[in-house]
C-alpha cells in the first residue's frame, strides 16, 4: 500500500474519533489496512523512514492525498525530570485511556539529566513501548533554548536517540551552559542567541547525515514569561525551517484556574508572570496572559503567529499537556533514600497514593489539550512528517470528533489543497474551501458532550520577508466570515467561496463552545468574537474551548 492508499475510512467525511465513538476501533482498522503490525519494528524501514515532504513537492494544482488524523502530546514530563511526579507507565497508560496515539516525553534538561537520566529514561522508554504497543511513544527533551525559555526536542527511535539527545543536551542547553540571559541589557544577549541558532544547524546537520532520521523542535509556551522576541523565533525558523516547525498555540498547565483550586490569582496556563528584564520590551502587558487559555501570539488574530504567517512561510502550532502534576490527583512524590538527590540520580522516587488530591495545574496527557496530525500512513515517521507539512488541527476539552479541510480552485475535480498546505492561483480565480466538521459524539472526560457554535474563517495577505525582524503584527489579516453552525450533528460540510485578489494569501480557521468570547485584542474590526481573558482564579477551563487549525496558503501568479 502507498502512502496516498489510504482505505476508506480515512475519507475526510469519517473521522477516526467517530468511528471509536460507534465502537469501531481506529487502531483495528488501521492494523486491517496495514498499517499496524511491523510498523512497531523499532528501527525497521516501516518504522523510521517515512520520507520528508519539503513545501516545494506539493503540486500546484492541488491533489494532496486522503489523510488519516492521530491524536497526540509533545510535551510530557515523567519521574526524569526534578519538578514532576509520574512514572513512564502511569502517563503511557492514561494517554491511552484518553485515545492518544502518540506521545513524546519531554525532560527537563539539568546535570541530573544530561548525566543519568537521559539513558535510564532510554530503558524506561523501552519499558513503556512495550507495556503500550499501539502507541508511538517518542523520547525527546525539553531544551532551555539560550537566551529565551524551552523547546520541545525530539527525534525519531533509533540506534542514535539517545546519543543524540545527550550530546544536544551538554553542547547547547542554555541552563547548563549558563546561557539563560536574553535581555535587553545582558552583555551576553548577542553570544547566546547565536548559540540557540548554532544549536538549530547543528540538529539539522544530524539529520541530513543520517545519524538519526528526523528531528524536530517546537517553542514551548512562547509568552509566558515574554522572553522568545520575534527576532528570535524568526531566527530559529530560518537557521533550520525543517527543525524548527513551529510553536506551542496553548500551554498546558490548562487547569490552572479552576476556581476554588489554587488561588485567586491564578490563570489559565500558569501564565501569571510579568514582564521582567529578561522580557523584550516590545510585548504589551496583555501578552503575558491567555486568551481562551491559547497564547496571546496564537489568539491575537493579526498578531504574532499571523505576522509570521504574512512572510509566506509555514510556521505550526500546537497544543499539549505539559503534564507534570494533574488536577485532582491523589498521588504525591515518594520519599528520597538517604544520601541521594535528583543531581545524583537523575530521576525522583517513584510517586505513592496518598488518597487526598495534592496540588496540581495539569492534565493527563489527552485528557483536555489535543494535536491532531494528518498522516498518509501508520508510524513515527510519518508523524513526524505530517507534523512538518503542517498537517495539523488542535482542540480542547475534545470539542471536535474531527475536522477536515480542503482549498480547491473553482475547475478542479481533485481533493485540493490541506493544512499546511500551497495552492498556485491565478489573479481573479474562483477557489472554495471546503470545511468538513464531525461534532463530538460522545461526552469528553468531564462528561459534557461539547458543542461547536460557529467556525471563524481567517485571511491574510502575504507580503514577503519583514524588514523589521520584531515585527509582531499583520494588519492585514482579519476574520472574514464567520459561520454560526449552533445545533449541527454528525458530520457536514461547510463551503466558503474565496476569490484571488492581486496578492498571495492565507487562510486559517478557528471555532468555539460560544460560552466566552468579545472583541479580539485587535479590535472589532479585525476580530469582533474573538477569545478573551478570564478573570484571575475564573477559568473553568471546560467552559471555554476552542479548536484552531493550521493555514492554508495561496500563491497567486500571473493575471
Amino acid at each position: 500500500m502507498t502512502e496516498q492508499q489510504l482505505p476508506v475510512w480515512a475519507d475526510p467525511s469519517v473521522s477516526p474519533a467517530a468511528l471509536d465513538a460507534q465502537g469501531v476501533s481506529r487502531r483495528g482498522l488501521l492494523r486491517r489496512a496495514g498499517l499496524l503490525g511491523t510498523a512497531f519494528a523499532l528501527g525497521s524501514a516501516a518504522t523510521t523512514q517515512t520520507p520528508a515532504l519539503a513545501a516545494g513537492e506539493r503540486r500546484p494544482g492541488g491533489e494532496d492525498p486522503r489523510l488519516a488524523y492521530l491524536v497526540g502530546d509533545h510535551h510530557v514530563h515523567s519521574v526524569y525530570s526534578h519538578d514532576a511526579k509520574y512514572t513512564f507507565s502511569q502517563l503511557a497508560a492514561a494517554g491511552a485511556k484518553y485515545g492518544l496515539d502518540w506521545m513524546v516525553f519531554t525532560e527537563h534538561s539539568n546535570f541530573g539529566h544530561a548525566d543519568y537520566g537521559a539513558a535510564l529514561e532510554h530503558k524506561e522508554i523501552l519499558k513503556a513501548r512495550a507495556e503500550n504497543p499501539r502507541q508511538l511513544i517518542f523520547q525527546g527533551l525539553e531544551w532551555y533554548i539560550p537566551a529565551a525559555e524551552h523547546c520541545t526536542v525530539f527525534t525519531t527511535p533509533g540506534r542514535h536517540e539517545v546519543d543524540l539527545l545527550t550530546r544536544f543536551e551538554r553542547a547547547y542547553d542554555g541552563k547548563l551552559l549558563g546561557y539563560d540571559k536574553g535581555g535587553p541589557a545582558d552583555a551576553d544577549t548577542a553570544r547566546n542567541e547565536a548559540h540557540a541558532v548554532k544549536a538549530l544547524k547543528w540538529l539539522s546537520q544530524q539529520r541530513h547525515s543520517g545519524h538519526v532520521d528526523d528531528i524536530l523542535v517546537l517553542a514551548n509556551h512562547p509568552l509566558r514569561l515574554g522572553i522568545d522576541s520575534p527576532h528570535e523565533m524568526r531566527a530559529w525558523r530560518d537557521a533550520a525551517p525543517e527543525i524548527m516547525i513551529g510553536m506551542e498555540g496553548a500551554p498546558g498547565a490548562q487547569g490552572a484556574a479552576i476556581p476554588g483550586w489554587r488561588g485567586a490569582t491564578s490563570i489559565r496556563g500558569e501564565y501569571e508572570n510579568k514582564p521582567s528584564a529578561q522580557s523584550w520590551p516590545g510585548y504589551p502587558a496583555e501578552a503575558y496572559l491567555t486568551y481562551g487559555g491559547f497564547d496571546w501570539a496564537t489568539a491575537t488574530v493579526g498578531g504574532l503567529w499571523d505576522s509570521m504567517l504574512a512572510e509566506g512561510r509555514l510556521f505550526s502550532v500546537t497544543t499539549n499537556s505539559d503534564a507534570h502534576r494533574i488536577v485532582f490527583d491523589t498521588w504525591k512524590n515518594g520519599d528520597w533514600p538517604a544520601g541521594q538527590t535528583f543531581d545524583s540520580t537523575g530521576k525522583l522516587p517513584d510517586p505513592v497514593n496518598t488518597d487526598t488530591p495534592q496540588p496540581g495545574s495539569d492534565f493527563w496527557p489527552g485528557q483536555f489539550s489535543r494535536t491532531h496530525v494528518g498522516v498518509t500512513r501508520y508510524g513515527y515517521g510519518a508523524v513526524m512528517a505530517g507534523l512538518r507539512a503542517g498537517r495539523v488541527w488542535l482542540d480542547h476539552g475534545h470539542l471536535l470528533d474531527g475536522l477536515d479541510v480542503r482549498l480547491t480552485r473553482e475547475r478542479d475535480r481533485g481533493r485540493g489543497v490541506t493544512l499546511g498546505g500551497r495552492l498556485r492561483v491565478r489573479k481573479g480565480e474562483k477557489l472554495t474551501l471546503h470545511i468538513t466538521v464531525t461534532t463530538a459524539s460522545r461526552p469528553n472526560p468531564q462528561g459534557i458532550l461539547p458543542e461547536l457554535a460557529h467556525v471563524d474563517v481567517i485571511r491574510g495577505a502575504v507580503r514577503g520577508p519583514v524588514t523589521d525582524r520584531d515585527t509582531w503584527k499583520a494588519p492585514d489579516t482579519r476574520v472574514v466570515r464567520t459561520q454560526d453552525v449552533s445545533g449541527r450533528k454528525g458530520t457536514y460540510t461547510l463551503r466558503v467561496p474565496l476569490t484571488a485578489g492581486d496578492e498571495s494569501f492565507y487562510v486559517r480557521l478557528r471555532g468555539s463552545d460560544g460560552k466566552r468570547n468579545g472583541t479580539g485584542y485587535l479590535g472589532a474590526s479585525v476580530d469582533p468574537h474573538g477569545p478573551v481573558p478570564h478573570a484571575p482564579g475564573d477559568g473553568d477551563p471546560w467552559a471555554d474551548t476552542w479548536f484552531y487549525a493550521n493555514p492554508v496558503f495561496v500563491d497567486v501568479v500571473g493575471s
